[in-house]
């Protein structure tokens, strides 16, 4: 603690003199309340700075974080005062405190209180979604603070008080589940019986549930799901190539990226390539299904400026896939249309042990689907077509048992008795 003004400066209890010459107080003086008539000058100095130092030292910050005390300078007139004061005179001294670092100090206090908020947090993965509240923050009014500091350094104030308030999350839970509401939802059947395919179909399911597409994201379903070999998990089970069923590794898997499709297409993604099979499949309607293979893809795109989640999986002979997000003021169907069919070519005839049908005949199909997009107000605002699609006629095949030989006439060139 400095004075700049005085002939003394008080150090643990003691002080020294300056070079001043000896004197005393008149009698019967009183400054700053202290009684100092018949002292030395330096001793009334002393005893009047010690009742100052009590009286305006030192300036406490109180804070919810705890109390701050200020390390301040001061000077006073009270050398002048004890040298003039007249016989019996009551003065109060003029004491001017000072803070040098105050700014830098009060931005510290403010920062050791100030909390920044906490926004709520969502979690997400294949289990679903779950959302943990945010925390509220403390804010710190810093130009109160210094306010309050100047006017009571110019007066005799010795604590001041750090306003601060409760600043809510920017992000509340509910902002949250508004963000991760529902969108769509389609799903398809198969057959539990085909444990191969059914595996397989319950496999992509399980790669595809807890994706997450970031806003403007695209999505490859071949690269979320991997590889159709059995050393990626797939078994084999009948896929269609060439225009035929066979066998292959992974069949059953395009039902999943067809299911998918739906799901997409009913959240308002953006299809950026889908393909079609070469037949018809039996569990979407014509031109809803996506084909994929080690060429063919389905890829998606994220249009909102939020992400959206997919959910989903197979089981009890159904494939299901829902996606979540913020929902708009849209609402998508989809429609299937047939625009002629094609009669399959004569039946392939195979000789067998019994009359059966081996393969029935299948139409071919030449087909349509839109995407249709309704306002809040149930009005169709647009009908988009999707694709256009050929799928082939399938022959019938036909097993029939070959007509038995006719028996031949024997004759003889003679008639020969007995």
């Amino acid at each position: 603690m400095k004075f700049r003004r005085g002939c003394a400066l008080l150090l643990a209890g003691s002080f020294f003199c300056c070079g001043c010459a000896v004197g005393r107080v008149k009698s019967g003086v009183t400054i700053g309340g202290v009684e100092v008539g018949g002292l030395t000058y330096a001793e009334a100095e002393a005893r009047v700075r010690e009742e100052l130092e009590a009286r305006y030292l030192p300036l406490v910050v109180r804070t919810p974080a705890g109390d701050f005390s200020a390390a301040l300078d001061y000077s006073d007139d009270v050398g002048a005062l004890v040298r003039s004061a007249r016989r019996g005179e009551t003065y109060e001294p003029r004491v001017t405190r000072e803070w040098a670092d105050a700014e830098a100090r009060l931005e510290e206090i403010c920062a050791a209180n100030a909390r920044e908020s906490e926004d709520a947090r969502l979690t997400f993965s294949a289990d679903g979604f779950s959302y943990e509240e945010g925390k509220r923050g403390v804010a710190c009014d810093y130009g109160a603070l210094l306010s309050d500091c100047v006017e009571a350094l110019k007066g005799e104030g010795t604590e001041i008080s750090l306003r601060c308030r409760e600043t809510e999350p920017r992000v509340g839970v509910e902002e949250l589940k508004a963000r991760t509401a529902p969108l769509s939802e389609f799903s398809t059947g198969y057959d539990v019986s085909n444990a191969a395919r059914a595996g397989n179909i319950a496999l992509a399911a399980s790669r595809l549930t807890g994706t997450v597409i970031e806003a403007g994201e695209i999505f490859s379903f071949n690269e979320c799901v991997g590889a159709r070999t059995r050393e990626n998990g797939f078994g084999e089970a009948p896929v269609i190539y060439d225009g035929e069923f066979v066998q292959g590794v992974g069949g059953g898997v395009c039902q999943a990226s067809t299911t998918l499709f739906g799901a997409a297409l009913r959240a308002g993604l953006e299809i950026v390539e889908s393909h079609p099979h070469s037949l018809a499949v039996g569990y979407v309607p014509p031109s809803e299904d996506a084909m994929v293979s080690s060429s063919s893809d389905l890829v998606l795109r994220n249009p909102f400026p939020t992400p959206v989640y997919l959910l989903g999986g197979a089981e009890d002979g159904r494939v299901h896939f829902a996606f979540y997000g913020l929902r708009g003021e849209i609402a998508y169907t989809v429609e299937s249309a047939v625009l002629s069919r094609v009669p399959p070519p004569a039946a392939q005839i195979v000789e067998g042990k019994q009359n059966r049908t081996l393969r029935a005949a299948k139409e071919g199909i030449v087909s349509e689907s839109y995407l249709l997009a309704y306002g809040k107000d149930g009005v169709l605002l647009s009908r988009t077509r999707i694709r256009r699609d050929v799928y082939a006629p399938v022959r019938g095949i036909l097993e029939r048992v070959p007509a038995p030989d006719t028996p031949e006439t024997i004759l003889s060139s003679e008639d020969e008795t007995p």
